[in-house]
């Protein structure tokens, strides 16, 4: 069992959960309130839904043996243009005004997303520069759409988005939730994943056997667009404004972290959409322990690092199998000695 990719993700996850229940006795508690579901659960699964939408977009595009650090940019663009739109509108409140907003946010991420693809694929940029260019103009983009300034809507309809609820559930959670099911039959139930997983194994090879591997890398790249546009709808529906300098502040580099505590490779191939829902969830989790045991503000990245590494430690094989092995001399047991092959790697 604890061979299997998700164990430790789940772990680790399960493992966090229960601490918190030292510091919150009812952290486990799940309540109805006016026909909606509330709790420390449900509020780490509605918080937690854009990193997911964002994780599951960054599965697929380092599936391929890239990057997105744009994904953020696309965050609070996405939410600036639809909020301008709403707040400029005669109507704000109306649902054909929010589902403009959300077709023209959609659509600029659908170019983003071209853009991002076009360059590695058939430019040859390599995908930690090309999106870096976005993510470093795509936050002025956003500022320059909101003029600097937080603007504030007042629309309902656009309220369900992040901070809604149907069928006592936040909607953003159904949103997710059709996210990643609709990625798993993509993937799974067709041949999609293995020409991913084949394209970042080994481009070359994957050319020459006929796979269309620039169309892949750049439908992935449209892909993480559109769930970081859909994660800046959440976001910015969730307090009724955008702000374009912190809306998806650093949520690339907690996608990243969530793709790498799933154990999904950073060089590209084999991926787990289910490893990076579990990745997502423990970034999630750690947030909300952050505040429930009250950590200082000032402190608060520097425990999130520890954790975080001491989670990827714990995930290694190698690093476990080396504990195994001090254990062992420690308790005076022979240690076997290494293959030929071993010690090439370890010189």
């Amino acid at each position: 069992m604890t061979k299997h990719r998700l164990f430790w993700p789940a772990a680790v996850l399960v493992a966090m959960l229960l601490a918190n229940l030292l510091f919150t006795p009812d952290f486990f508690a799940v309540h109805t309130k006016e026909g909606h579901l509330y709790g420390s659960l449900i509020d780490i699964l509605h918080f937690g839904a854009p990193l997911v939408l964002v994780s599951l977009g960054m599965t697929l595009v380092i599936a391929t043996g890239g990057i997105d650090l744009s994904v953020g940019s696309t965050v609070a663009i996405a939410g600036a243009l639809a909020c301008l739109h709403i707040s400029e509108a005669a109507d704000p409140g109306s649902v054909s005004t929010v589902l403009t907003a959300v077709a023209l946010a959609l659509a600029v991420a659908l170019v983003l997303g071209t853009v991002n693809g076009l360059l590695v694929s058939r430019i040859g940029v390599q995908p930690i520069v090309a999106t870096l260019i976005l993510m470093v103009a795509g936050r002025g983009v956003a500022q320059l759409i909101t003029d600097g300034q937080i603007i504030t809507v007042t629309s309902d309809p656009y309220r369900l988005i992040g901070g809604g609820y149907w069928l006592t559930v936040p909607f953003s959670v159904l949103l997710a939730a059709a996210a990643v099911t609709l990625a798993v039959l993509l993937t799974r139930s067709t041949a999609l994943g293995l020409l991913l997983e084949s394209v970042g194994g080994n481009p070359v090879a994957s050319r020459l056997v006929g796979i269309r591997a620039h169309r892949l890398t750049t439908l992935v790249y449209v892909a993480s667009a559109v769930c970081a546009a859909v994660a800046g709808l959440m976001i910015s529906s969730n307090v009724s404004a955008a702000d374009g300098n912190n809306a998806g502040l650093w949520i690339e580099l907690d996608a990243i972290l969530a793709v790498v505590i799933g154990g999904t490779s950073l060089n590209g191939g084999r991926f787990s959409i289910g490893g990076t829902v579990l990745g997502a969830l423990v970034i999630q989790t750690l947030s909300t322990t952050v505040y429930t045991i009250g950590i200082p503000p000032e402190t608060t990245l520097v425990f999130k690092a520890a954790v975080v590494i001491t989670v990827c430690l714990i995930q290694s094989p190698r690093f476990r199998a080396k504990l195994a092995r001090r254990r062992t001399t420690a308790h005076g047991g022979r240690q076997p000695e290494p293959a030929s092959a071993d010690l090439k790697v370890g010189a």
